[in-house]
């Protein structure tokens, strides 16, 4: 948890970006690698998905609007977790991307 506050929230924290590309990846690299750190199996989505609504709300965003991976989303989210073991961003970046359309 140390390494994760002095490398990653210490770079993409307070939220203060120029462009909602630089904002996306923020918070897909926060929400995987917070998932993937968190000890406990129950309570670590949640626990990241509030650390993204502060993250938006930094940045001046509204909140987040998580209802699309519920359902049959959810398996495509589980998967971008997975992604994020091999540093790959790109799946949760996409997931972020339609709830911040959702959001509007």
């Amino acid at each position: 948890m140390k390494d994760f506050e002095k490398t990653i929230l210490a770079k993409y924290t307070p939220c203060i970006f120029k462009s909602e590309d630089e904002l996306l990846s923020a918070l897909a690299i926060v929400h995987v690698e917070f998932v993937l750190i968190h000890p406990f199996r129950e309570g670590n989505g949640r626990l990241a998905r509030l650390i993204s609504q502060l993250m938006a709300l930094q940045a001046q965003w509204p909140l987040l609007d998580f209802s699309i991976i519920a359902g049959e989303k959810r398996q495509p989210y589980f998967s971008a977790i997975r992604q994020g073991l091999h540093s790959d961003y790109e799946p949760m970046k996409a997931i972020f991307s339609e709830i911040i359309a959702a959001s509007r």
